[in-house]
């Protein structure tokens, strides 16, 4: 039974690694077990992903495993990605959108700083969309890469530039707050 709790904690960790990935000695850090015992969990892994009806498999790219698509399915998201998309967007990819907006240029880690949560779908997301774009990469160790909002940004948002962007409230008035909080709570009480 413990072998299967791990598999599935060490299966929803190679998902949380992203594109990134994870190593197996971090695996064996996190699960506090043996590099031996981690490689048995990714080799039982395999052969489940291997069979017909999983859609997943890992991957392991110089020593990063993550979980990826089978290459086998590829036509299928080719097809799911020329279909045209709705126009709305997820609140997490919103949030980011506004922090490039009013902090721009900024970088990955500094939005994951101020969201609190990793915005690395976010941010494909609005680059898909030709809302964001890179534009260069910022000057301190690691290089990380700048991104700022496009024209299609000002576009969608029908402004001529981001001076137009509403000012934000440096300070919010606790009395309002609450008043919108009872608002809130007033109109979901009498539903």
């Amino acid at each position: 039974m413990e072998q299967e709790r791990l598999k599935g904690v060490a299966e929803g960790l190679l998902f949380a690694g992203g594109d990134e990935g994870i190593t197996v000695s971090e695996l064996s850090s996190i699960l506090d077990i043996s590099l031996d015992e981690v490689r048995q969990i990714i080799d039982e892994l395999q052969t489940d992903y291997k069979k017909q009806s999983r859609g997943l498999m890992i991957l392991n790219a110089n020593g990063m495993l993550s979980l990826t698509t089978k290459p086998d399915h590829n036509e299928y998201f080719k097809k799911w990605v020329i279909q045209p998309k709705p126009n709305r967007m997820s609140q997490a990819a919103l949030e980011t959108l506004a922090i490039i907006a009013y902090q721009q240029p900024i970088t990955r880690a500094e939005i994951d700083e101020i969201r609190g949560v990793r915005s690395e779908r976010p941010l494909q997301t609005l680059v898909s969309r030709m809302l964001i774009e890179e534009c260069g990469r910022k000057e301190t160790v690691g290089r990380p890469i700048l991104f700022r909002t496009t024209k299609e940004f000002l576009t969608f948002f029908g402004l001529s530039t981001l001076e137009e962007l509403p000012e934000l409230e440096s300070t919010l008035d606790s009395e309002t707050d609450t008043s919108d909080v009872d608002l809130f709570f007033d109109r979901f009480q009498d539903e």
